[in-house]
Formats: structure tokens, sequence, C-alpha cells
């Protein structure tokens, strides 16, 4: 099971040469289960208000839409993630909110982070899954 980060999210709809044959490999797995995140949602949605993001010609709503069209589904954080997120221990240089809620929604829901970035690796002692 596997959960997207934004930027690989974003890649697949709109740059899907950016993506390495593993990740090309899992998103195009009928069998593997591929969840977006309502925080992915949210920060495309914010980013694309303040003009920091194309996505090319469409909303953050048809967007949205397609990515639940291609079978990817949609899971929100339980309150108890956002009360415990004080639990992930900070990394030094790396601060993105957004990231770091998926990161604790990935350790805390048990799946695998499909992610480029590659501070993200420091937070697997804290148990994070990458790929």
């Amino acid at each position: 099971m596997f959960l997207l980060d934004t930027h690989t999210l974003l890649w697949s709809r709109l740059d899907p040469a950016k993506l390495n044959q593993a990740h090309k490999d899992i998103l195009g797995d009928t069998s593997a289960q591929k969840f977006i995140s309502t925080i992915s949602i949210w920060e495309i949605s914010l980013k694309f208000a303040l003009s920091k993001l194309e996505l090319g010609g469409h909303t953050p709503e048809e967007f949205l839409s397609t990515a639940k069209e291609l079978g990817f589904s949609v899971v929100s954080p339980e309150s108890e993630v956002y009360a415990s997120f004080y639990r992930l221990k900070p990394i030094i240089d790396h601060k993105d909110p957004f990231d770091r809620l998926l990161i604790w929604q990935a350790i805390n829901s048990n799946l695998t982070l499909l992610s480029y970035d590659q501070k993200l690796s420091q937070y697997r002692p804290q148990g994070l899954r990458l790929a």
C-alpha cells in the first residue's frame, strides 16, 4: 500500500517522464493499492490559489477527479494523527509542514511513501518506509 507524495502525484499526471521506472511500475500495477492524502489535495489547492502551481489548464477539483478516475483512493488522516504529530522528531534541514504531515500519516497508516525527496530518508529511523 502506497501513499503518494504531492510531487509524485503531480508528476504522475502532468510530467510522467520525471518518474523513475520503479515508481512507474508501482503506479501501473493494478493490484497495488495507491492512496493520495487530503493533505496533498490541500497543498495543491493552496499553491494553485497563490499562483505557485500550474495544473496544465485544470483546476484542483478536476485534478482530483482525474486522480480518482485513475484508481487513486483518497485518505484523510485520523484526528489521532494530528493529535500525535508532535511526536515526529524534527529534522534540522527539513521543515516542510505538508511533507511532515504526509510522513506522519504514512507512518501511522502503515503506508509506504512514494517520494523523490532524499531528505525524507532521515525519517526512516522513526518508521517511515520509502519507495
